[in-house]
């Protein structure tokens, strides 16, 4: 493994861990002598990665973004510019379309040039898709479910009937011409699928939802695998 790959794969390695980790446990996981796994970390703390710890305390890599130029490959830019294409384009959100492209901006100034021409000049693109309009910006829904909060919404079925709900959203999935929100909803005491362009109305409350959004998640999760058995 050569350096600069080895530097790489303990970056990699140091952001599984949210503790600090022992430079012998590093050492081992990456295969190196423990000299050489602290000769390693000097280097990274100099090329900017926020790591707080020292020899025989452990390490830990604060949050934060380091983007080494070797960080990918012509394959993985490639996939890279056509995730943020496809947000850009297809997320039905102004702010993330804007945030894509700031990220894919930020990118390209860090890579050298081949890379950068790849990211810039990528072959693939996403092509533009019909939507149905939405009268509540899927800011708002991300607001609630960045904050925990309950979300009252009015909500119309299939057959136009509209009702008012109070939810706890957690997840918005997007598929290919409509968004759905996950929610408990507390009118039918059970996890609901919502499609973001029947809801009319949507008014975040003060109020934060019980349980934590991940643990929300994990239940509904535990659902959708029950009705995949029956």
């Amino acid at each position: 493994m050569s350096r600069t790959t080895r530097l790489f794969v303990l970056m990699q390695t140091l952001r599984r861990y949210r503790y600090p980790v022992s430079g012998q446990a590093l050492a081992e996981e990456l295969g190196v002598s423990l000299r050489t796994l602290y000769r390693d970390i000097a280097e990274l703390k100099v090329l900017g990665a926020d790591i707080e710890g020292e020899p025989g305390m452990g390490y830990v890599l604060k949050p934060g973004f380091l983007l080494p130029p070797l960080m990918f490959s012509h394959t993985e830019i490639e996939a890279l510019a056509l995730g943020l294409d496809w947000v850009a384009r297809r997320s039905g959100d102004d702010r993330l379309a804007v945030s894509a492209n700031e990220v894919l901006t930020k990118v390209a100034a860090v890579l050298p040039g081949e890379l950068r021409h790849r990211l810039e000049d990528s072959a693939m693109l996403v092509a533009p898709a019909a939507k149905p309009p939405q009268a509540v910006e899927l800011s708002v829904l991300h607001r609630a479910i960045r904050e925990e909060r309950k979300l009252t919404i009015i909500y119309s079925d299939a057959e136009k009937r509209a009702t008012t709900r109070t939810v706890w959203p957690f997840i918005i999935a997007f598929f290919e011409s409509v968004c759905i929100v996950a929610a408990w909803c507390e009118l039918r005491q059970s996890f609901r699928h919502f499609r973001v362009d029947r809801i009319t109305r949507a008014t975040v409350l003060e109020q934060r939802y019980p349980r934590r959004r991940q643990a929300l998640h994990a239940a509904w999760r535990k659902t959708l695998h029950t009705a995949d058995k029956n």
